[in-house]
């Protein structure tokens, strides 16, 4: 099944009985990116009563609902980020309090209608995981296996020699099995090592 990530942050604003609610999704690449870019928010919004986030990052994410009661805010924000598929997206919504309390229904409906406003604006892509590996193989081979990666529209990254032709590669997490089948017969000798 397919992921998605976006391609670029969207911001949008809704008023909310008196409230300010400003939703923000946005790609990152992991917790500490996200985390970065929540820091510049409340640098930004000093004055904010709230900044409520979710973040779908795979292994790495996570929510608050900073102050706001439990699971009102990061709780459903994430469930929005879950519905779209997503990863690698940071949702926040900076609210200033404009005096009339929502209660904990209120509270939800805004910060999932923040989150799904910000997300019709923007736009979803697949998420794709890469791999690199270095592939080690005889300079006789060296041609063919060229070939074949350019072929397939694999990223030639890097090159060296020694007693070998090493090729840095990177290319979809999805085509390693590919490669690994195909390489017997580019070259008996070739040796797959992943890049970390």
């Amino acid at each position: 099944m397919p992921v998605y990530t976006l391609t670029a942050a969207v911001e949008i604003e809704l008023d909310i009985r008196k409230s300010r609610f400003i939703g923000i999704v946005m790609p990152v690449d992991n917790r500490d990116a996200a985390l970065r870019q929540l820091d510049h928010l409340r640098s930004q919004h000093r004055s904010a009563t709230h900044v409520c986030w979710a973040l779908m990052a795979g292994g790495q994410s996570g929510m608050s609902d900073d102050g706001e009661p439990s699971g009102t805010a990061g709780r459903p924000m994430l469930e929005v980020l879950r519905h779209h598929e997503l990863d690698g997206v940071l949702a926040a919504v900076v609210r200033y309090y404009g005096g009339i309390k929502l209660g904990a229904g209120g509270l939800v409906r805004a910060y999932t209608d923040a989150v799904a406003t910000a997300l019709k604006q923007a736009q979803r892509i697949e998420r794709i995981a890469w791999a690199e590996v270095e592939i080690a193989i005889a300079y006789a081979d060296e041609s063919q296996l060229r070939y074949w990666l350019q072929q397939k529209q694999y990223a030639l990254l890097g090159s060296r020699h020694d007693t070998l032709a090493r090729l840095h590669i990177r290319l979809p997490a999805a085509g390693l099995a590919q490669l690994a089948d195909s390489l017997p017969r580019l070259s008996s000798n070739a040796v797959i090592t992943p890049i970390m």
